[in-house]
């Protein structure tokens, strides 16, 4: 697999609403572990819609391990222009500092937001230049976008071959208990 597909939840549908939230670190945890062999397999590029959510969870993920991989590109590709331009200043920033990092950026509509065709051309681009997706979606969790993301990749996956690989809400637990653990006995060792 050469190029990858990496998108999931919006934020807001996991009640995150600031950069600062605990579970941040356990989802990027979770992706950099699916990520990892990718890498050393041969994966070239990640690319993602760049909402904020898990999309630029994910491009921090991707920047940290172009340190260690720097044949590994990142490429968002957006909607429409200026996707952030109703954000708060707060995101806005995180978003430019993360533009910082990748090393390609376009959007489907050369126009600002103007409806729904835009996403629907957006996603029939981003799944005709990958030949997989890295989902980070738990339907037992809750409905969310993603839902619509896995469907298209399954389809994909029985006519084509797609590659569909999922990060569920357990998986993060799972990283989330494990950090726990550890650190509940390094501190019982002090």
């Amino acid at each position: 697999m050469k190029n990858l597909l990496v998108t999931g939840y919006r934020a807001h549908e996991l009640n995150i609403f600031n950069q600062k939230h605990v579970g941040i670190p356990y989802i990027q945890k979770a992706l950099t572990r699916r990520l990892f062999p990718l890498v050393e397999e041969g994966l070239e590029w990640v690319i993602t819609p760049g909402q904020y959510g898990v999309d630029l969870w994910a491009c921090e993920v991707v920047i940290a391990l172009k340190h260690t991989y720097p044949q590994l590109k990142l490429s968002i590709i957006a909607a429409f222009q200026n996707p952030e331009e109703k954000w708060n200043d707060a995101k806005k920033e995180y978003y430019n500092e993360i533009l910082k990092g990748v090393d390609h950026y376009a959007s489907v509509s050369n126009q600002p937001y103007s409806g729904t065709w835009q996403f629907a051309a957006r996603d029939d681009l981003l799944f005709r230049k990958t030949d997989g997706i890295l989902l980070v979606y738990d339907e037992d969790a809750g409905e969310g976008s993603p839902r619509f993301y896995k469907e298209r990749a399954l389809k994909k996956q029985q006519a084509e071959g797609y590659r569909y690989i999922n990060v569920s809400s357990e998986e993060i637990q799972d990283i989330a208990n494990e950090e726990s653990y550890e650190d509940s006995s390094w501190n019982g060792m002090a």
